[in-house]
């Protein structure tokens, strides 16, 4: 049975489906104003390795991803462009689009956008009104009571009176208490607005996961799922909304996935330190950053680096090299322990860097067989082939993905040639700058007398 680790009551927990053999499950996806960065492609690859197990499970999986197309880091980035915001973020949902179709993941069965969803959340708003959840102030804004939900912590583990004395938010004088948020923000010039009962404006962030997530999967559905950057205030505000709005229980399980970090740091546009996945796949092939992300458990943090890139491209070109040259087209695999033990651990709440293990164990005893049993090493093939895919690896042809590797490594040594010629004509700029390039993409240049040679970090 799988079990998922459940951050609102902190264990694991058996998936009881609400309907039989069916699960639903919504993602908090990407705000899109500018290029996925490594963090973004994290969310991606964990949630989509969880939707292939539970549909290999047998379940059929309605996944919902959705955009935020609108909000304040949008408009400002669409000013600051002189571009209308509609360009700006069919652009980059464009760019979002192709950088999860490099890394493999398939595509949510929905992505709905906040945009075309103005109607529905505008509903939400006048049923929280109702429900005495919510309130107008002197602005014109709509904000919700955070002191009307009394479950308002519960996910994030926070209590109000806390958050109060830590001047966690900023003070906002209209509102009735410093904790309450705005669902529906009167129009600024020159900003985006729609028109409502309480007058032209936009919705706040928070409103849009609500209502978006209750209209495709009803008011109650099985999984909702995001970065631990979102548990507070964003899902804590979704939950207060959606039950809210509905006097419904919202979600059975919540799973967060832990950060990517640089120096300690969570990797975030707002500090400035992260890489976007299209700087990352001009060094490595894109299943490699696939390959890194599953090296962590989903909740644990998982730090980038150059050489823990270079320590996954060299991983999966084992994989890939126990592949090579045999006949992996459906062949049974007469040692069931393999399977069995996958299954296990991926029934423990998706436990990847075990998975990534077995799929070593599997390459170890091909080797093995080569040499002794082809027919078995054919068909241990076959069961790593089945089991990689299952997490969406391996599924290349070896000699494709191996050929990439070596022409990387005949690259590197076209490098260290033109260095050498450089040095010979005392261009030192030109020598420095490719030995700098080569130690970017974890390389280090060991020179002796007689030759230069080379070796990843």
């Amino acid at each position: 049975m799988l079990n998922i680790y459940n951050t609102l009551t902190r264990k694991k927990q058996p998936l009881t489906p609400i309907k039989p053999n069916e699960v639903s499950i919504y993602v908090c996806g990407m705000t899109v104003y500018d290029y996925c960065h490594v963090g973004h492609a994290r969310v991606m690859v964990v949630f989509d390795v969880a939707v292939r197990y539970l549909r290999y499970l047998g379940f059929k999986v309605n996944y919902i991803s959705n955009i935020t197309d609108i909000d304040d880091k949008i408009i400002q980035r669409a000013n600051e462009n002189g571009e209308d915001f509609n360009e700006l973020t069919n652009r980059f949902i464009q760019a979002m689009l192709e950088d999860s179709d490099a890394l493999g993941v398939i595509r949510p069965d929905t992505q709905p956008r906040a945009t075309k969803f103005i109607p529905e959340i505008i509903a939400m708003i006048q049923d929280l009104l109702d429900n005495k959840h919510a309130y107008i102030t002197d602005s014109g804004d709509v904000c919700y009571s955070v002191k009307s939900f009394a479950n308002y912590g519960n996910l994030s583990g926070k209590k109000i009176e806390e958050l109060r004395a830590g001047e966690r938010v900023n003070i906002d004088e209209s509102k009735e208490n410093s904790l309450d948020f705005v669902l529906w923000k009167m129009a600024k010039l020159n900003e985006p607005s729609w028109d409502s009962p309480w007058g032209t404006g936009r919705p706040g962030w928070h409103i849009e996961c609500s209502a978006m997530s209750t209209v495709c999967l009803g008011n109650h559905f099985d999984i909702h799922g995001g970065g631990m950057d979102l548990q507070f205030p964003h899902h804590e505000n979704e939950i207060a909304q959606s039950e809210g709005a509905t006097e419904e229980k919202f979600v059975n399980i919540w799973m967060h996935n832990g950060f990517v970090r640089i120096n300690d740091e969570k990797m975030s546009k707002s500090l400035g330190n992260f890489f976007t996945v299209r700087e990352v796949l001009k060094k490595y092939q894109p299943e490699v950053l696939r390959y890194f992300i599953l090296t962590s458990h989903y909740r644990s943090p998982l730090n980038y680096s150059d050489a823990d890139l270079n320590a996954a491209k060299q991983a999966l070109t084992r994989l890939y090299t126990a592949l090579r040259n045999l006949d992996t087209d459906n062949k049974s695999c007469p040692d069931d322990s393999y399977k069995q033990r996958f299954t296990a651990v991926m029934d423990d709440d998706f436990n990847s860097p075990e998975v990534l293990a077995i799929l070593f164990e599997l390459s170890h005893s091909i080797n093995k067989a080569r040499t002794d049993d082809l027919p078995l090493a054919t068909q241990l093939a076959s069961e790593l082939k089945r089991l990689g895919g299952i997490v969406g690896l391996l599924q290349a042809d070896p000699e494709i993905y191996l050929q990439g590797i070596e022409q990387d490594s005949a690259s590197i040594e076209q490098l260290i040639v033109d260095r050498k010629t450089a040095r010979q004509q005392r261009n030192w700029a030109e020598a420095d700058r490719i030995r700098d390039e080569l130690q970017q993409q974890g390389i280090v240049l060991e020179d002796n007398p007689s030759s230069t040679t080379w070796r990843k970090i």
